[in-house]
């Protein structure tokens, strides 16, 4: 019988396992499908306060997942495919294993789409991004890509603007699903370019990092190629919540939807990162929530102690 336990290991995952480890509650951290979070994906993160010169994604995941060992957290391998949320002792099913637990905090986070390209995810932190405010201020006063047709793509556009000499703005479709005010601010930002509707056939790197991209007229079949530097993807998110719909309360997109901090519509059954956060998507903020579904878990246990 667990006091705890936690489902995720990026951000989120690691700081609730540092309080609730620091509380005695001998978390255990199941490390999902991805195991360290999008972080771990990562190369040089430059806004994660307390680092001036920054630090390397998958050092700062390794540095949190030390930080909660030192204090008791436990690890196990494996991404959860069932939960029991019915009745205390909830059930965790990850694989053939089985845990019991007191409580359950879920920070699965969430996966960003990518485009399905050949050799795309190795490109990852070599030219191409899913974080234009992770990752934009490494590619000052070169050309970059933005590929999709939502808000999101907009605000990307025009926020690596800041930094790039040109933006391609890149969709499928001559319309957008982005609402009108953003479409319009994206136009007329001098610096972005519509490249409609094209898409994306390769993403050319020949030393492993990316040069440009090749593209495909989506009526006329017409080929371009375009050199850049970088890529960003912002065709969505996609929260790792499959296995708890039904049993905690989702939104349309399939985020769980946190109440007063960070309770779920279970009672001891709390939610931090990405898996709640559509919006910010930040390490920091991740951390932060993280934090307040550790302290939760704690009083609930306090309240409780059955």
């Amino acid at each position: 019988m667990h006091n705890v336990v936690i489902i995720g290991s990026g951000c989120a995952g690691l700081t609730a396992a540092i309080y609730t480890a620091r509380a005695n509650l001998k978390p255990l951290v199941l490390d999902g499908h991805e195991p360290g979070g999008q972080l771990s994906l990562t190369t040089h993160v430059e806004n994660y306060p307390g680092f001036p010169d920054g630090i390397m994604g998958p050092e700062l995941i390794e540095n949190m997942r030390k930080q909660s060992q030192r204090f008791g957290a436990e690890f196990k391998a494996g991404a959860v495919t069932e939960v029991d949320l019915t009745k205390r002792p909830f059930k965790v099913f990850a694989g053939k294993e089985t845990y019991e637990t007191r409580s359950v905090i879920v920070a699965a986070g969430a996966s960003a789409r990518l485009l399905g390209l050949p050799g795309e995810k190795e490109l990852i932190g070599r030219g191409l991004s899913t974080c234009a405010t992770c990752d934009g201020y490494f590619f000052r006063g070169q050309p970059l890509a933005v590929v999709g047709g939502g808000d999101s793509a907009m605000e990307e556009a025009n926020f690596l603007s800041r930094y790039a000499s040109r933006v391609y703005l890149i969709h499928r479709r001559n319309e957008f699903r982005a609402s009108k005010i953003m479409i319009d601010r994206a136009r007329a930002n001098e610096k972005v370019e519509f490249v409609t509707p094209y898409v994306v056939d390769e993403i050319l790197s020949p030393e492993k990092a990316v040069t440009g991209i090749r593209l495909r007229h989506a009526k006329t079949g017409e080929k371009r190629e375009i050199a850049l530097h970088g890529i960003f993807v912002a065709i969505g998110h996609t929260p790792n919540s499959v296995a708890f719909r039904g049993k905690l309360e989702t939104d349309e997109n399939g985020y769980i939807i946190q109440r007063h901090g960070s309770l779920t519509n279970v009672p001891g059954v709390f939610v931090a990162g990405d898996v709640q956060d559509h919006r910010y998507r930040q390490a920091v903020t991740a951390a932060g929530s993280g934090c307040m579904a550790a302290l939760d878990a704690e009083k609930f246990l306090e309240e409780h102690k059955d």
